[in-house]
């Protein structure tokens, strides 16, 4: 029930005859620009990711624990 060699070379003629051989350069070349965009922000988003996690265990050695209390103004003679 798949599809097979000879079915796919008729589609294949039939896609060219349409939109010509330069047209499906133009879109292979934007299909694949696509794709490397898509993986080189994906890399980006994991070393960021790395990045804020190296981040917030700085952050969490540095916490200072306080207490804040009021202020009582002095009183003047």
């Amino acid at each position: 029930m798949g599809i097979s060699i000879p079915q796919l070379l008729i589609v294949l003629a039939i896609v060219v005859v349409l939109f010509g051989t330069k047209r499906l350069r133009n879109i292979g070349g934007d299909l694949g620009g696509a794709i490397k965009g898509f993986r080189s922000a994906m890399k980006d988003g994991e070393e960021e990711n790395k990045l804020t996690e190296k981040d917030d265990d700085v952050i969490d050695a540095d916490v200072i624990e306080a207490e804040v209390v009021e202020k009582k103004p002095e009183d003047k003679v």
